[in-house]
């Protein structure tokens, strides 16, 4: 067996009285992830390595390079090795809010933390849980993830179904997973996911800067104003929903008045749409039937973000930043969030 893979055994035999069957599929799953992985000088030197792939591993070296040098995130292990896993997901994340609530389910374990979310190596399994946990009344959704960060305790490779992404989601990708790695707080998804998207984008920023791009810039600048557009969207969406579920009205009445709040998001999208000139590209994520889960991981992800960039600009550098928010590590969730997440607001007043 790899020697890897009997360190993830011995973690999974561990922790399986705490976790039970989930911990063991995260090992397999992690187990086969290593196993598939490659040094990438050893895929470049490969003659038999695909011109593309060629191309695409060179990129992850020089931009993960530039992160080191230029970003001032840790030289650890990760982005070293390269692992082709033949498909379009390497994990796949269930997240659960109860029907009347915009709060998601919290699962907790001892190297992470409490998250808001499980991770699947196997869809089916996913799928599986997502279903149990939507017969017990639960809003569930259950989606794909491309990439994942095990916070530099092990080799995380580039993945295979990474590669075909446009330069800015490759480069800004490994810019926020080895942000999660120079800087994490248990239990404060969070703060975890803004400070690594903040981290992704202003690393883009100089990246462009320095291949002498600076003309993608401003295209740049235009996704990520449409991402807080749609997040704000989502955001107003998920505030109404919980005047809703506070209000004292009955379980079918509530149901009512549930969907018609989703309806008014997809109208008031439409209309964002046409705003954006017709840009489609959130399109996909109303090709389903959406409940609380869907709005619970956009709040994860965006609710600190405009409070961490005014946090970078205030500091004036990325290593004052980073020791800025490393400084708020002994405060509890509410106070730090307090801090940091509503830093913009003193400047808005």
């Amino acid at each position: 067996m790899h020697p890897h893979c009997l360190r993830i055994a011995a973690i999974a035999s561990a922790t399986l009285a705490l976790s039970g069957c989930y911990v063991l599929q995260a090992a397999s799953g992690q187990a086969k992830v290593i196993y598939r992985s490659e040094p990438i000088p050893d895929v470049l030197a490969n003659p038999s390595t695909p011109p593309h792939t060629r191309e695409r591993l060179q990129l992850v070296e020089a931009s993960r390079a530039f992160a080191i040098d230029e970003l001032a995130l840790y030289d650890g292990k990760s982005y070293r090795n390269y692992a082709d896993m033949g498909r379009p997901y390497v994990v796949h994340n269930v997240v659960a809010t109860p029907e009347f609530a915009v709060e998601p389910h919290r699962w907790c374990f001892p190297l992470t933390g409490c998250i808001t979310y499980r991770g699947y190596f196997n869809e089916t399994s996913a799928r599986s849980y997502g279903r149990r946990l939507s017969l017990r009344g639960n809003d569930v959704s259950v989606d794909g993830v491309s990439t994942y960060s095990t916070l530099g305790r092990l080799p995380d490779p580039v993945f295979g179904s990474m590669l075909g992404w446009r330069d800015t989601r490759l480069v800004g990708t490994i810019f926020h997973e080895l942000a999660h790695e120079r800087l994490y707080f248990a239990d404060d998804s969070a703060m975890n996911e803004a400070f690594a998207s903040v981290v992704e984008d202003e690393g883009i920023r100089r990246w462009l800067l320095q291949q002498g791009r600076a003309g993608e810039i401003a295209g740049h600048e235009v996704a990520v104003a449409r991402q807080k557009d749609f997040a704000a969207l989502l955001r107003d969406t998920r505030g109404r929903l919980a005047q809703l579920y506070a209000a004292d009205v009955p379980p079918d009445a509530m149901r009512i008045e549930k969907q018609r709040e989703f309806g008014r998001l997809e109208f008031r999208y439409e209309q964002l749409r046409a705003r954006w000139g017709g840009y489609a590209g959130y399109d996909g994520w109303f090709a389903r039937t959406l409940n609380n889960a869907h709005l619970a991981a956009v709040a994860t992800y965006e609710d600190c973000v405009p409070g961490l960039r005014h946090t970078l600009q205030a500091a004036g550098s990325l290593p004052a930043f980073y020791a800025v928010v490393e400084a708020t590590r002994r405060l509890d969730v509410k106070t730090r969030h307090a801090q940091l997440c509503g830093a913009h607001l003193g400047m808005a007043r």
